[in-house]
């Protein structure tokens, strides 16, 4: 499966039989019409930690990587293309769902064989890029293709004029399902000594129906700071319930703010409730 948005015109191609096609070098690609392995290759492939993905908002995220070529392969023609992509599982497969970029990455080179080349991948969630089940470690990878003069957007190309690469495992990163959490803390002022008892819910982004559900049987710390502090302090840990309810007491000392703080998972964020103000008597 593959989630491709590129504008240009040699999109068809590179989702169809370039990409589909087992490649061979430029003696075979002659007699076989088929692509030619193309001389590139791609590293030090830079991407962010995590990438946070909610219900509607599309996401994009900056990635750079290195380009190296032969002196053959001319990367500053009109008709070269590479572009960054992001897989998880089995790289290649037809299966294998893939995440792309609006547009194809732009070039600089750095020697007459190497160039670092900078691109998006740019995840639209309400179009349905992504299921549930995907959420996790994804691995990153590059592809380039070089038309040689074909026309791209031709019904009857010469694929064997045509020169295409890619590679997989060069990176990982985190495609999250976005997380909200709430708090609300009372009553409202307390008398010293009394019982405050903090309420909230921990959320996540359903990449399927586009709605926030609550995630369930999560760790979920009640944390307190101090009127006149900057830093929390853990009272204790709960457990959010089938809904993603969370509830905690605390015995009330000090003016100051509770918040519940979720430390995340693989495929979840990292997310803290804004603290609630109470007055203590």
């Amino acid at each position: 499966m593959r989630t491709k948005r590129a504008t240009s015109v040699a999109v068809s191609v590179l989702t169809g039989a370039l990409a589909l096609t087992a490649f061979a070098s430029p003696a075979q690609a002659a007699d076989s019409g088929t692509p030619y392995a193309l001389d590139v290759s791609f590293s030090n492939f830079k991407v962010a930690k995590a990438i946070k993905v909610g219900t509607t908002n599309v996401v994009s995220t900056k990635v750079t990587y290195t380009l190296t070529h032969g002196s053959s392969v001319d990367i500053t023609a009109d008709d070269f293309y590479t572009e960054p992509f992001l897989y998880r599982g089995t790289f290649g497969a037809d299966t294998t769902p893939e995440l792309y970029g609006e547009d194809f990455a732009t070039c600089a080179s750095t020697s007459a064989t190497t160039a670092t080349c900078t691109g998006t991948i740019d995840i639209h969630p309400a179009d349905g890029d992504l299921k549930n089940a995907w959420a996790g470690t994804w691995k990153a990878a590059a592809d380039a293709t070089a038309f040689n003069g074909q026309d791209p957007s031709s019904t009857d190309l010469d694929y064997s004029k045509i020169g295409y690469k890619d590679q997989g495992d060069l990176a990982t990163t985190l495609v999250q399902r976005y997380s909200k959490l709430t708090v609300n803390a009372g009553p409202e002022p307390v008398t010293k000594g009394r019982t405050i008892t903090s309420t909230g819910k921990l959320s996540r982004a359903n990449w399927e129906d586009h709605q926030y559900h609550g995630y369930a049987g999560q760790p979920v710390k009640l944390q307190f700071r101090k009127a006149g502090t900057s830093a929390y302090t853990t009272v204790k840990t709960v457990t959010s319930d089938t809904y993603g309810n969370v509830k905690a007491t605390a015995t009330a000392q000090y003016d100051g703010y509770w918040r519940f703080a979720f430390a995340g998972t693989s495929t979840t964020p990292a997310v803290n409730a804004t603290g609630d103000y109470v007055d203590v008597r």
